[in-house]
Formats: C-alpha cells, sequence, structure tokens
C-alpha cells in the first residue's frame, strides 16, 4: 500500500514564517513611530502649556534692555613718533554727569579717546583718573543730555552660583552680551592688573570673556553692576592676562573696590589707600604652622605705633575676616584694607592661638612707598630694570641700576647696568623714591612715554657722560 505525505500543513507555517519575517519589522517601525509621535506631541504640549524657559527669556531680554543703554564702547588711539596704534574695550556710565568707568589698561597710553554709546552716538572724551594699582579709570564725556547711568549692587555681598551677564566688546562686536555663573570669590591672578604689585580680590566667572570686554560691567540678574571685566585666563596663562581668548576663566574687579577708587578719582583727581601697619607673611603656609587650620593671613609683624598696633593686633594672630568678609589670601587682604579710606574703623575677626577675637582698627593713610612706588618698580623690573640691592621704596640711595637682564625690552631702549637716573621727564631725582613719584606723574604706569637723563661712567676715558633715554611700558 502506498504512504502518502501531506505537505499543506508545512507549507502554511512556512509562508507564515516568511510573512512574519517580513511583517514584523514593518510593525515594530510602526509601533516605535507611533510611540515617539505621542512623546514628541506630549512634549510640544509640555511647552505649549509651561512657559518656564519663556519667562526665562524675557528675563534675560529684560536684563539686557535695562543694562546696554549704559554700556561704551571705547576707541583708543595711540599716536608717538612713527608708532600709530589703536585698541578698543569697553566702559559703562557710571552717573549721569558722563563719567565713564573702564580699564586703566584700556587706556594705556592714549593719546585719543572716542566713546560709542548703546544709540550710536560718539563723543570724544578726557581723562578724569586712572588708578593702575586697582586697573581702574575713569572718562568723562561733554555735556551731553540722554545718559542713562548703571544701577548698582551697593553693599550687596556677590555669591557663587549667582548668575551673572558680561557686557562690552569682544574682539570689536559692539554692545555684546554673554552669561555665566560666579565661579569663586577672592581669587588672586598674578597677571590680571596692569601694573605689577596692583590690588586683587576678583570675582571669578564663567561667562564668555574676550579681549575687548575689558572695561565692560559684570551685572547680577537685576540688571545690578556687581563687578567689571578686568581678565581672563587662557590655556597659555593661567595666572590671568588682559589678551588671549576666553577658557571659562574670567575675572571682573568686585564694585566695591570701582566705587571706592571712582568716587575718589571723581572728587579729588587721586586715590587715598588705608594703611594696617602688619608685615605680610612670605610664606602661603604660615597661618598653618602657627596651628590655624582654615582660610586667613598670618601676622609676622605689626608697625611700631601703627593702627594694627593700637588695636591689639599681634605677632602670630591670623586675621580670618574683615568686614564679615573671608580673608582667602595676601592679595585679598591688601586689597580688602586698600578699598578703605583713612580714618574709618574695620572689623577683623583674629585667630589667637585658639581664641577668635573681634578688634576693630581705624586705617591710617597709605604712603607711597607702600602703593605706588613698589608697583613703579615691579613694572621697570618687568621690563628688565632693577634698582638697589632690595627693590626697597623710599631709600636714600641714588637711583642706580644694579642689573639690566640681557635682552629685556629695557636693553633694547639703551638702558645698562650701572646708569644712573638723573633725571625723569625734565625733572632732576636723587633718590629711588623721588624716581619713583616723577614716573608717576608723567604717566608711566598708564602707558606714557617718559623721557629719562642717564649718567654712566666711561671706563676708557674715566668721564661722566649723559645721554637721553625714552622709557616705555609695553602694552
Amino acid at each position: 500500500m502506498r504512504k502518502f505525505t501531506d505537505w499543506g500543513p508545512a507549507f502554511l507555517v512556512l509562508v507564515a514564517t516568511v510573512v512574519a519575517l517580513f511583517a514584523a519589522p514593518s510593525m515594530v517601525r510602526k509601533v516605535e513611530f507611533a510611540q515617539t509621535s505621542a512623546r514628541v506631541t506630549l512634549a510640544r504640549q509640555a511647552l505649549e502649556e509651561d512657559d518656564i524657559l519663556i519667562r526665562i527669556d524675557q528675563a534675560v531680554r529684560h536684563i539686557a534692555e535695562s543694562v546696554s543703554p549704559s554700556v561704551a564702547h571705547i576707541d583708543v588711539r595711540v599716536e608717538n613718533r612713527a608708532l600709530f596704534a589703536s585698541s578698543s574695550g569697553s566702559g559703562w556710565l557710571f552717573d549721569a554727569d558722563g563719567h565713564i568707568v573702564t580699564n586703566s589698561h584700556v587706556l594705556r597710553g592714549a593719546d585719543r579717546i572716542r566713546v560709542q554709546l548703546n544709540d550710536g552716538r560718539l563723543f570724544e572724551a578726557t581723562l578724569v583718573g586712572a588708578d593702575p594699582l586697582t586697573d581702574i579709570a575713569v572718562l568723562r564725556l561733554p555735556d551731553v543730555d540722554g545718559l542713562i547711568p548703571a544701577t548698582r549692587a551697593t553693599g550687596a555681598h556677590p555669591r557663587q552660583g549667582e548668575r551673572v551677564f558680561a557686557f562690552g566688546s569682544p574682539f570689536g562686536f559692539k554692545f555684546s552680551m554673554s552669561e555665566g555663573i560666579i565661579s569663586g570669590l577672592g581669587r588672586e591672578p598674578a597677571g590680571a592688573v596692569a601694573a605689577s604689585s596692583g590690588y586683587t580680590n576678583f570675582i571669578q566667572t564663567d561667562a564668555a570673556v574676550n579681549p575687548g570686554n575689558s572695561g565692560g560691567p559684570l551685572v547680577n540678574v537685576r540688571g545690578q553692576v556687581v563687578g567689571m571685566n578686568v581678565a581672563i585666563a587662557t590655556g597659555n596663562d593661567s595666572e590671568g592676562t588682559t589678551e588671549g581668548q576666553s577658557a571659562g576663566i574670567s575675572f571682573a574687579i568686585p564694585l566695591a573696590v570701582i566705587e571706592s577708587v571712582v568716587t575718589q578719582l571723581i572728587d579729588n583727581g587721586e586715590v587715598r589707600r588705608g594703611f594696617l601697619g602688619v608685615n605680610l607673611p612670605r610664606r602661603w603656609d604660615d597661618a598653618q604652622r602657627a596651628g590655624y587650620n582654615g582660610y586667613g593671613v598670618y601676622v609676622p609683624g605689626v608697625s611700631e605705633g601703627g593702627p594694627a598696633e593700637l588695636a591689639g593686633l599681634q605677632v602670630g594672630d591670623v586675621i580670618t575676616s574683615i568686614d564679615g568678609q573671608t580673608v582667602t589670601g595676601v592679595g585679598v587682604l591688601r586689597s580688602m584694607i586698600s578699598t578703605v579710606q583713612p580714618g574709618e574703623k574695620i572689623d577683623l575677626r583674629v585667630w589667637r592661638g585658639g581664641d577668635e577675637l573681634l578688634i576693630s582698627p581705624v586705617l591710617a593713610e597709605a604712603g607711597a612707598e607702600v602703593t605706588v612706588g613698589s608697583s613703579v618698580l615691579g613694572e621697570l623690573q618687568r621690563i628688565g630694570l632693577q634698582f638697589g640691592g632690595n627693590n626697597s621704596v623710599g631709600m636714600g640711595d641714588r637711583p642706580i641700576m644694579s642689573w639690566v637682564f640681557p635682552g629685556s625690552p629695557a636693553v633694547e631702549m639703551g638702558f645698562a647696568s650701572g646708569q644712573r637716573i638723573v633725571e625723569v621727564d625734565g625733572e632732576p631725582v636723587r633718590t629711588i623714591g623721588d624716581m619713583t613719584e616723577r614716573f608717576v606723574d608723567a604717566g608711566l604706569l598708564v602707558g606714557r612715554e617718559v623721557e629719562v637723563l642717564v649718567e654712566e661712567l666711561d671706563l676708557d676715558t674715566g668721564e661722566t657722560t649723559r645721554q637721553a633715554r625714552t622709557l616705555r611700558i609695553n602694552r
């Protein structure tokens, strides 16, 4: 008997399998598409119903509309002999009288200063005064109407994490705005001020700041100025520089410093600084070596009869805060003291042998040897000139160049070791103190070329000769 095999069911199974293999991916895609479409629909619906981002955008636009009319673009022309150069920076209206605040380094060497306001108006500005130690300068516009000064967060203390906005003209793109947060406080970038030995106590932010932003305002979420852009850290210079491109770290001068300096420049044309009368430690870990663990500055010595000694400060104390603000380092201490005007009282929190004390000295006035003189010598050393054995200011020694660094800009200017400066800007000088004061008066720290007369001994003839030299600090 012949056996018959029924292939029908098997064939149906095979066909069903093939259909499933081809149809399943399509079905899966349809299911995935349906799910994606549902998510998109829900997301769009949520965006339509939730206006939080719209309100954030509106708030940021309000900040721009509030601050931009107070921002200025500054063009600087330098014209001397064969040199013709131009640069730009930023500034902001301090008051309705036409005073504009900017960085001192923006104006360095300027022969002509032109200011453009946000509404397009152009003005020739005059320099009211500059303080290279804090890198702050004040300009004055001619008598004009329609000026809108910036609002300031006077008395407020910025805090880490707060949102801030930087205004200025990065790379010449006028009246730009960038956003970030306060990354840190009390920063001491060594290269962030134009003059050596300058005062630092900077706000650190991650707002995009580039060349051209210098002098522009840094504002909070209420559009109030909390600082002024001064420098950035780059991949090549983490110590802070006024040149280069942003690497997400920028620095701003705190408003308290700005207001103290600017009001004095406007009222008196000069800046008076507080003087506490303490020696500064040479080692960063002196406080820890004394048994204190935390932020603070160790006091290795106090000036006899000075404000610190009269108030009871002693050798071995650690200053931890000034008027409620933490002292994170020597630079911050110097900046806080210098911001307070002579005759004012400050509250010092002091650690002494495990106890915390409150000491309230009344500050005296810092002399030129404490402030400007040391900065002049620092700038001269930066271009290759060293005077005296220890660079002290106010010494009775003659201003003799003890060393001129080979290959330095000073060599290119014609200076040599052993030369003595006998005149600065046509005025005779006899001591290092005389020399530094004349350099300041002649505008050396703000980039002016200064004519000096040097005297040197000709070793071949034994005669003394005098020659004129031009000294300048490069931008």
